[in-house]
């Protein structure tokens, strides 16, 4: 299945019915009177998060969604039949914003979760509701109002506890491979790595928390080069990020000028997901000696003072236990706090709210970046068109 994490969609929500006007025509009722009936509501367009979905590739291929007008009422007080309700299924995970007003208009974070998109019409009003006592025949009645229509911008925000982050061929499908049931693609070259991954990773019977890895970043990811910052989103709602580095890389580039280049990115693309925790994970320790090993250590631990620095080797195992129950502890403690403290709360909300700003906005340049490109690329084309005029022989 293609993994497709953003689309825009457009919803149209049913108008209401109009109101009827009608009079009571019965051989035992004197004097008769209006009995015009109410028309329908218009049916709601509401989003409905489902736990089966994974992509938002479905909307690629069907983007417009119409929910039912209406019935107009009719005699006898009849009231028309409301609107069937339109329920779009989209995977947990998904932000919902109006691409008009770019406002964001709510987060499906958990299965069943609901939200209404655009609403129906009112209903219109028969003349029976405009009777009175100055007014016994009125020959008024209202329209049903229009639904409203929306064009809306949906991205998938995986959810997990901890992300990893690096450079391509850092070791991250490696290591989610080795601490979950996660089976990514891993080989010797770079981007292996096309699309997103998530793992549980089972601690013990009680414990247990859920990793995300995403494509490698390179130097220019936040401008859009490489694969990786596409898919940073992802990352946007853990509260952990482990920033895994290679001790010895194959090019003989040095790894600390990686890391520094990787958080560079982090940052350049949200200030506000650099803001959170990152644990540095040195990996594939089991190419170097451990003389040489612990020498990159105490560089790294010089460099950044105040974060946990691992040496593992998803190969070996060595680093690795010790590692995971590093994680358990920190996604266990933060639950809590996060249960216990509200102003940590909201904090962590105000956070998250800056950070899915800063992923919007980052959407928005790449859009506009690839409109601004497809529009020079057809200059291009009308300046270099050549015209063939073939000559018609004269007999």
């Amino acid at each position: 299945m293609q993994f497709i994490d953003e689309a825009t969609i457009r919803v149209d929500a049913g108008n209401g019915g109009s109101g009827c006007l009608s009079f009571r025509r019965e051989k035992y009722v004197a004097r008769g009177g209006p009995d015009g009936g109410d028309g329908g509501a218009g049916g709601d367009v509401v989003l409905v998060a489902h736990a089966g979905l994974n992509t938002l590739v479905d909307f690629r291929y069907q983007p417009r969604y119409r929910a039912a007008n209406g019935q107009p009422g009719s005699g006898r007080n009849k009231t028309g039949a409301d609107g069937e309700v339109c329920c779009v299924r989209v995977p947990v995970g998904t932000s919902v914003i109006d691409d008009a007003t770019m406002e964001t208009l709510g987060d499906l974070t958990y299965a069943d979760q609901t939200l209404v998109v655009a609403r129906g019409g009112a209903r219109g009003l028969g003349n029976a509701r405009f009777k009175s006592s100055t007014n016994r025949a009125p020959r008024k009645t209202s329209p049903g109002e229009a639904g409203e229509s929306r064009q809306l911008r949906l991205q998938l925000k995986l959810l997990a506890d901890v992300g990893l982050l690096g450079m391509p061929n850092a070791g991250k499908s490696t290591l989610i491979s080795t601490v979950s049931a996660a089976r990514p693609k891993v080989a010797e070259y770079p981007f292996t790595t096309l699309v997103p991954s998530l793992g549980v990773v089972a601690v013990d019977d009680q414990t247990s928390f859920v990793m995300a890895d995403i494509p490698g970043l390179i130097e220019g990811a936040a401008e859009g080069a490489g694969l990786g910052v596409q898919f940073l989103r992802h990352l946007s709602r853990t509260r952990t990020l482990l920033h895994l580095v290679e001790v010895a890389p194959a090019d003989g580039s040095d790894p600390m000028t990686n890391a520094r280049l990787i958080e560079g990115e982090l940052a350049s693309y949200s200030t506000s997901l650099a803001a959170r925790p990152i644990i540095l994970v040195l990996t594939k320790v089991d190419l170097l000696s451990e003389q040489a090993v612990g020498q990159v250590v105490d560089a790294f631990r010089c460099e950044y003072p105040d974060r946990d620095i691992y040496p593992v080797s998803a190969v070996t195992g060595a680093g690795v236990p010790a590692l995971i129950g590093a994680l358990a502890s920190e996604v266990t403690a933060l639950r809590r706090r996060l249960l216990e403290d509200d102003e940590f709360a909201q904090q962590q909300t105000a956070l998250e709210a800056a950070i899915a700003d800063d992923v919007l906005a980052s959407a928005v340049a790449r859009q506009q970046a690839r409109k601004a490109r497809s529009e020079v690329e057809a200059a291009d084309d009308e300046d270099h068109g050549v015209t063939v005029v073939y000559a018609r022989d004269e007999q």
